[in-house]
């Protein structure tokens, strides 16, 4: 019986893939869901596991276009049950003897699902390695979204095998990797299994392939610098040529080049030139791209606007500076300026509702509540975790959340619900020193507030020049749904209760 292996749908938008490498020649014997060949789409490089065991007949050649759904090659089932069963019989005992004891069941984990609107993640790391004995509930990968990095943890206890590599993009219940079930396998056994696994003799056929084979990384820079694969060693699992070592031979590779130069004429050689010209690339993550995405949509999509202001911070420094130990020692957390400039924030939106809204379709919704975004830079890119209902909170507890989300923002540790919603968003481009800038709206809101580094200006003061610290501030606006009156007074308004703090505990 013979088993038709079809290139799979890998995506919405993808209609056909070109078969990168062949890793088993024709006639070869394969194992069930061992990797057979790469495929390359418009978007990402994926491997093709065999769907049974047998012997493989190759249909497609190396560098050939198929579309989704033709057969790419088929196994022959009949043929290793021939050939292959006596051979085979004590292999499959040798494991099953010098490892711990197996179950036979094979758990297959799909990338879970993370949020509403994300419909494809990229796995960032593993943290496990192929063949590693891992228990129920132990993180094993990292795996980055359009929104968040979130952990990877296994479903099952057992010896943990790859099916998707570092850097894969892998859509909602894709398979990312399988867990060979044990009952009850101690760490000794799968340390002691290990070095068999790490043998050439007990090597498998899954990973054989790896052997001097370039991941799909590293195999774009080596045929941008016309490298030869078979020129660069390995340093990855199994001899794999990773991104690194692709990086390293491409500087070698420039070297020749000065010295086949050296006997051209004299006369026309080009001056030196100081320094190193070296370049790298490195693959966009999930959340970059739909960041920078975002940003050009809402530039395209919204007639934004931004208007200015100055803020006199001397009110503001004066209280911190007499408060801030008490405050410090009765709520155990210290008093920014976030939190005033939250309370001022919400105050004004309630007074101006258009600031507040979004435009949905043909309709404006407008919101009774604040839940006020905080831009924080985060590792891996900008994140804007919300702090809810900001307008009912006190100055502690804005301060303690900002402190929450702002810790978690730097671990990569916040949830999709802390990420999504938000009416109003606060950005301070202030901490890196920026003096004045227009933030870009974060969409579907209608509105940001861009705070900036404080300055020590001379200012007329009642017919006095008096030098005070002062801060540009800035409000970036939709003006489909904010007209100028709206936005002018939202700021003015914001100015006067951060001038005069004590508005804010009278509410006037």
């Amino acid at each position: 019986m013979s088993k038709e292996i079809k290139v799979p749908a890998v995506g919405e938008s993808i209609t056909e893939v070109t078969v990168g490498q062949w890793f088993k020649n024709d006639g070869d014997q394969v194992q069930m869901d061992e990797i057979l060949c790469e495929l390359e789409s418009d978007k990402a490089t994926f491997e093709l596991p065999a769907e049974a065991t047998g012997i493989l007949k190759i249909n497609a050649q190396a560098g050939d276009t198929l579309e989704i759904g033709a057969v790419i090659c088929t196994i022959d089932e009949e043929g290793v049950a021939a050939t292959s069963s006596p051979a085979e019989a004590p292999k499959k005992e040798e494991p099953k003897s010098a490892g711990p004891s197996t179950t036979g069941e094979i758990k297959e984990m799909i990338v879970p699902t993370v949020g509403e609107s994300i419909t494809e993640v990229t796995l960032a790391n593993w943290l496990k390695n192929d063949g590693d004995y891992v228990a129920l509930d132990e993180i094993i990968a990292e795996v980055d979204s359009d929104k968040a990095t979130f952990e990877l943890p296994a479903e099952a206890s057992g010896i943990l095998r790859h099916v998707a590599q570092e850097g894969d993009v892998l859509e909602i219940g894709g398979l990312i990797c399988k867990i060979e079930v044990t009952d009850g396998a101690p760490k000794a056994a799968a340390e002691s299994s290990a070095p068999a696994g790490a043998s050439p003799a007990a090597a498998s056929g899954s990973t054989n392939y790896a052997t001097g084979h370039a991941s799909p990384a590293a195999s774009k820079i080596l045929a941008e610098k016309g490298i030869s694969a078979e020129s660069v060693s390995g340093t990855g699992k199994d001899g794999r040529i990773t991104k690194e070592d692709a990086q390293s031979a491409q500087k070698a590779a420039p070297a020749p080049a000065p010295a086949k130069a050296a006997p051209a004429p004299a006369a026309e050689a080009p001056a030196p030139v100081l320094g190193s010209r070296n370049e790298r690339r490195e693959r966009m993550s999930s959340l970059r791209k739909t960041v920078a995405k975002r940003l050009v949509s809402v530039k395209n999509e919204t007639a934004m606007l931004t208007t200015f202001n100055e803020v006199n911070m001397k009110p503001i420094m004066d209280l911190r500076s007499k408060f801030k130990e008490q405050f410090k020692e009765k709520h155990g957390v210290g008093l920014g300026f976030m939190s005033f400039f939250t309370k001022a924030v919400c105050v004004a939106l309630q007074e101006w509702p258009a600031v507040n809204a979004k435009i949905d379709g043909n309709e404006m919704v407008f919101n009774d509540y604040c839940d006020i975004s905080i831009a924080v830079s985060a590792p891996k890119g900008l994140v804007v975790p919300v702090i809810r209902n900001a307008e009912a909170m006190s100055f502690d507890q804005i301060e303690k959340e900002v402190v929450r989300l702002a810790v978690k923002a730097r671990d990569n540790k916040l949830s999709i619900e802390e990420m999504t919603g938000g009416t109003f968003t606060i950005t301070n481009g202030g901490v890196f020193g920026s003096m004045m800038s227009t933030p870009i709206i974060n969409a579907p809101q209608s509105a940001i507030l861009g705070m900036h580094n404080i300055v020590q200006r001379p200012m007329a003061v009642n017919g006095e020049v008096k030098i005070l610290p002062m801060m540009y501030v800035a409000l970036s606006y939709d003006h489909r749904i904010i007209d100028g009156r709206e936005s002018v007074s939202f700021l003015v308004r914001v100015k006067e209760l951060l001038e005069d703090p004590t508005r804010l505990l009278f509410g006037v």
